[in-house]
């Protein structure tokens, strides 16, 4: 079974100076339809004008996910001595929220947006230690292929989380095939960044999302150059 969430159909945020889209109930959006998918709570696309961000917010008990598209963000949190940090194209952030943190998220550019998805996964029990590590993946790894971005114990270099997810990132070649196999019990989310592929035959296109369940794999073609990420969830 596939279920398509368009990108039309997503809530929206219009603030100015954050434009985002929330594929899930988030913030003012409420939508008993959407709350989240498995374990998979928040799929936020945010693009934020130069100069602007988020300041200083708590979080407790999350997984949080950053992938950037486009443009830099400005990261700083107090987690142990505190981190500070620029996030660019091809990186990925983890935070583990756990017992609690405080963080902020600010475009690194006065002038160019950022572009970036930022995902919520539930963590597999409260009180975990908060961490945070960030890292990049090479566009070559990610080119007609999942590279595998983060996962329960950190395998093939991925950045580890408290949950049982595996999160791959891809950069599918117009005319390729990605497939992966879903082992029973075990459902996909596919989220669109930008161009055109057909997952099991349905068409998604930038920003489209599809929950995968009850299938024994993900077929990805790609219609055209496309970025993607694919999520493989208990």
């Amino acid at each position: 079974m596939i279920r398509i969430r368009k990108s039309e159909d997503r809530g929206r945020g219009e603030h100015g100076w954050l434009s985002a889209r929330h594929t899930f109930s988030f913030a003012d959006y409420r939508d008993p339809a959407h709350m989240h998918f498995r374990a998979m709570r928040v799929m936020n696309e945010d693009r934020v004008a130069g100069g602007f961000g988020f300041d200083a917010h708590p979080h407790n008990d999350m997984e949080i996910i950053t992938y950037m598209v486009s443009g830099a963000l400005r990261h700083g949190d107090r987690i142990g001595s505190g981190h500070t940090a620029i996030l660019r194209p091809g990186e990925v952030q983890r935070i583990s929220a756990g017992t609690g943190i405080v963080h902020s998220e600010h475009n690194a550019s006065e002038t160019e947006p950022a572009h970036l998805l930022q995902i919520w996964i539930f963590p597999d029990r409260k009180g975990h230690t908060p961490r945070y590590d960030q890292k990049p993946f090479a566009e070559s790894e990610r080119r007609d292929a999942l590279r595998l971005v983060a996962s329960p114990d950190g395998a093939d270099g991925s950045l580890a989380i408290h949950q049982d997810a595996r999160i791959y990132a891809s950069l599918p070649s117009a005319g390729s095939t990605i497939s992966h196999a879903l082992a029973p019990g075990r459902g996909a989310w596919v989220q669109v960044v930008r161009g055109e592929i057909a997952v099991n035959g349905h068409t998604l296109r930038p920003g489209d999302g599809a929950a995968v369940e009850g299938e024994p794999a993900v077929t990805i073609n790609a219609v055209e150059d496309s970025e993607l990420l694919l999520f493989d969830l208990a």
